[in-house]
């Protein structure tokens, strides 16, 4: 960090205006009929033209709104709304879906009264079927009207699906005596697997940013956030993370000076809790779970150990189940492909050691169990052959996500 002291973060995590709080945006979110009675269509607006960067699903199917999105990201330097729906994901459905998001942003842009290159479109929900347009037409005609800066609530209400709660926040933080401020919702609750990013994300920033450095910044800030979190291994065909910077604030950052590592350390904390969040509200999951490597040869191979361990539906059931089975763990790690010496093995579940090297039971069953009561779960692995290390959220794997994926239509 540079040592500059006219630069501080200033962060309070209860903070929860989410994407409105930085300078210039205004959001809206309504229900326009595409679900039965809750919220489906959003709207997130700079007041000034803002450089973007943005991420996108790998899956190799990708719906039309992804397409547009990144041919909108790759041909424009300027841009000034997101529109979004849920309810349904505007996936498979060909000719017609692409037709469908270039008039969500046809439409927006009319209504803002700028270029539909200017306008981002994402779509989440039931893949397969076609947009009910008239419904969105109607839609976005009303929602420019209730444009409004004082809270993103509504708007991280109607991006959700099956999510339980609305998932928000913003930090505040200093750069040479001027405050800038980072702001996010997302939504995420299934279909959630890390390559990126399995969900959707939507980052505001009232600074100002070079477009190529801001890019390098939101996939590294990624890669240790949204690509760090799993809930079912599934990877959806709508993913997506943008963020919008319109430097509003006066604050500049310069990628070769301190400013960029407060901005980037204010972005990972934005991040990393709307991932959690993710985690935490997984289908069905009662239980979060952070899971921490240690000792490691290299990060990397702590990385790999600690997603193996992640992707587990043995250990996730085994934590559901309040059942601490070291040997599903150390079998995760056994096959993740990582050179250690299982000897040296040890486990901690919420600082209670319960292996020991060589196989050492710290605990009997009934006290291990104890350990895995609570409702948030630290399992910390200590491999004892290096200084690499890493960290992996997920959930427990429950009934209830059957029961949800197998009703998800119905």
């Amino acid at each position: 960090m540079n040592e500059n002291k006219h630069m501080e973060i200033v962060s309070d995590k209860e903070m929860k205006s989410g994407i409105t709080a930085p300078m210039g945006f205004l959001s809206a979110g309504l229900h326009c009929g595409i679900k039965r009675y809750k919220k489906d269509l959003a709207l997130i607006v700079s007041e000034k033209p803002a450089v973007a960067a943005a991420i996108f699903t790998q899956n190799k199917v990708q719906a039309a709104p992804v397409i547009l999105s990144k041919k909108h990201l790759n041909n424009g330097d300027k841009f000034r709304a997101i529109i979004v729906n849920s309810g349904n994901a505007n996936a498979c459905t060909g000719e017609r879906g692409m037709k469908d998001a270039a008039e969500m942003a046809a439409l927006t842009a009319s209504a803002l009264n700028i270029e539909p290159e200017e306008v981002f479109v994402s779509s989440t929900g039931v893949i397969g079927e076609p947009l009910p347009m008239e419904k969105i037409r109607t839609g976005i005609d009303k929602i420019v009207d209730m444009l409004s800066d004082d809270d993103s609530n509504a708007a991280a209400e109607a991006i959700m699906t099956t999510d339980t709660f609305p998932k928000f926040i913003s930090v505040e933080f200093e750069v040479n005596g001027k405050t800038g401020t980072i702001g996010g919702i997302a939504k995420g609750s299934g279909m959630i697997h890390p390559n990126m990013a399995t969900m959707l994300a939507f980052i505001t920033t009232d600074v100002q940013v070079e477009k190529n450095y801001f890019q390098s910044a939101l996939k590294k800030t990624a890669d240790k956030t949204f690509n760090r979190i799993t809930v079912d291994g599934d990877t959806s065909t709508n993913d997506m993370v943008i963020a919008l910077a319109n430097g509003l604030s006066g604050v500049e950052i310069k990628e070769d000076d301190g400013s960029a590592d407060v901005f980037e350390s204010v972005l990972f904390e934005v991040m990393k809790k709307l991932a959690v969040d993710i985690v935490k509200d997984g289908e069905g999951a009662t239980k979060l779970i952070e899971i921490v490597v240690e000792g490691a040869l290299s990060d990397d191979d702590a990385l790999k150990a600690a997603r193996s361990v992640a992707h587990s539906p043995l250990v996730k059931t085994a934590v559901h189940g309040e059942d601490a089975n070291w040997g599903r763990i150390l079998a995760a790690v056994g096959y993740s492909g990582i050179e250690f010496n299982p000897d040296n093995f040890e486990i901690y579940i919420n600082g209670t050691c319960i292996l020991g090297k060589n196989y050492d039971v710290k605990l009997s069953i009934e006290e291990a169990n104890k350990t895995l009561k609570p409702n948030e779960i630290e399992l910390l692995i200590k491999l004892n052959e290096g200084s690499g290390k890493a960290n992996y959220w997920t959930c427990d794997l429950s009934e209830e996500y059957v029961k949800i994926n197998g009703s998800y239509r119905t």
